[in-house]
């Protein structure tokens, strides 16, 4: 059995009594009986279906107290465990099932129909302590294995991060990937088991997955799993719950100082250790407003799915604002030119190594690496200091509040409405988000272009998820193109930003 998923069992077995988890939605924590209880009667369900040794399994389901006792169930078989973004749409979800092999599924109910749509399927229901009912759906033209204590270099999880072709890449974890990933994490952010972290991010994040709960898990520690992000609720959970940590995205620090109910919630009694933030840097000023606000500091790092989480972090003693911190157990360099760049505060692409950073993707994508570097397609410097600064990306994906937005995937689907002529999809600057989704659009329609807006929302609902929906919806009559008819994406931005133009969102 590989290490985690022996920590993890054990970790159950010495609390029987003891409360380690609770579900926000519900009000109930559960004790490590309970929760080892769960994991016997997901597992004995799984060994039944035939899912077992290397099997994958999808994961469709929002936030909750079995989510992670499912994951562990699914790697004390052996199997492996991919979760996917719970507002995934039905079409979506079909394409995804579609594109590869699962053995098996773990849906929410409203998306039972759509896992199923023309599969010979089993469907075992099971109740549990953390669940009123957990459907698995097991694909009869699946072969399936038998269940097998995983090893080191088994794969533990599967998760998806969006590529510039619009066709995400699959980021295959081991078990000694995520091991390695998170035991760095509990080390950097001196964890321990008087720890108790709400967890705001999706689960399907790497996150959620490594950063929050099993780093949160094998250092002993507490956790409280909340369905999502709400303001005026946060402060609430964090007081109730005695929440020393908690992992966000920028879009939360500012919606918490912006929000009224938010500040109002606040009390001055509540004390965490930190807040660690990720994804795109934090103004100067907003840093300081909530550091002072709140009466906590903000830990900023560096770190993607490949590296199966963090790659720096500002250090507690010695933070410095606007940068991602000092390499952690990674070695990180700046790539110029195809060679590694010693000069301080010269710009080149971020290439980074380590025991937590993949070697390949699931499919070979041999351009993203370099020997024995991932090219993270990040721009950024280090300043004389050893603090890595991240400047942008060189790669055209849109970061919506952390969400990764791949601009073919949405402009693909947006191609399909009739009256669409061209699109093309780029990020635009958002205060609360980071980036905007934004989609400038070429009609051949001689509506109105309040009106198209309103049908391409009303599309992208039924055929988007949450992040990738457009928020902004321009209108021009063409675009900047180079001397074959592509777009010149950042001319375009630049256009959107300066130009006086036809915005419907």
């Amino acid at each position: 059995m590989s290490k985690i998923t022996s920590k993890l069992k054990q970790q159950l077995k010495d609390n029987p009594q003891n409360n380690l988890i609770k579900d926000e939605t519900k009000g109930s924590w559960y004790t490590g009986s309970q929760l080892g209880a769960d994991v016997q009667a997901i597992k004995a369900a799984l060994v039944k279906l035939k899912v077992g040794y290397q099997d994958t399994v999808l994961v469709c389901l929002p936030n909750m107290a079995a989510y992670p006792i499912l994951v562990q169930a699914i790697w004390e078989v052996g199997a492996i465990a991919h979760p996917v973004a719970a507002t995934t749409p039905e079409a979506e979800l079909k394409q995804i099932l579609d594109a590869h092999d699962y053995t098996a599924t773990v849906v929410q109910a409203t998306l039972t129909a759509a896992a199923v749509h023309q599969r010979p399927a089993t469907i075992s229901t099971l109740r549990l302590h953390t669940a009123y009912q957990m459907n698995i759906i097991r694909y009869s033209e699946a072969a399936g294995h038998f269940a097998q204590a995983p090893a080191e270099t088994d794969l533990a999880l599967i998760l998806n991060t969006s590529g510039t072709t619009g066709k995400p890449k699959r980021v295959g974890l081991t078990h000694e990937l995520i091991k390695n990933g998170a035991e760095h994490d509990i080390e950097s952010h001196q964890m321990t088991a008087l720890d108790t972290t709400l967890i705001v991010m999706p689960m399907f994040h790497i996150n959620a997955q490594v950063v929050c709960v099993l780093a949160t898990r094998l250092s002993g520690g507490k956790l409280v799993i909340a369905e999502k992000f709400s303001a005026s609720k946060f402060w609430a959970q964090v007081q109730a719950n005695q929440v020393t940590w908690v992992s966000v995205v920028p879009t939360i620090i500012n919606i918490l100082l912006m929000n009224k109910a938010a500040r109002k919630a606040y009390q001055s009694d509540i004390r965490l250790r930190f807040v660690r933030c990720s994804s795109f840097a934090l103004p100067l000023d907003k840093l300081t407003k909530f550091q002072k606000l709140f009466h906590t500091i903000i830990l900023e790092g560096y770190g993607m799915t490949e590296t199966a989480s963090q790659c720096t972090l500002n250090p507690f003693d010695a933070p410095k604002v606007g940068s991602a911190g000092k390499p952690y157990k990674t070695d990180v360099a700046i790539l110029v030119d195809g060679h590694i760049s010693p000069i301080v505060g010269e710009v080149g692409e971020i290439i980074v190594r380590g025991d937590h950073v993949i070697s390949d993707y699931m499919e070979p994508h041999p351009e993203s690496f370099m020997a024995d570097w991932f090219l993270t397609g990040d721009l950024g410097y280090f300043d004389e200091d050893g603090y890595l600064f991240v400047k942008g990306r060189k790669k055209d994906i849109i970061n919506r509040g952390g969400e990764k937005v791949a601009p073919a995937q949405v402009e693909n689907v947006l191609s399909q409405l009739d009256f669409v002529k061209e699109v093309a999809v780029i990020g635009t600057p958002d205060e609360l988000y980071g980036e905007a989704v934004t989609a400038v659009i070429i009609s051949r329609s001689k509506q109105p272009d309040a009106q198209l807006a309103q049908q391409i929302k009303a599309f992208a609902r039924l055929s988007l998820a949450n992040y990738e929906r457009p928020t902004r919806i321009v209108f021009v009559k063409d675009y900047p193109r180079n001397a074959t008819g592509k777009v010149i994406r950042q001319q375009l931005k630049t256009q959107i930003l300066t130009a006086s133009v036809g915005e419907s969102a």
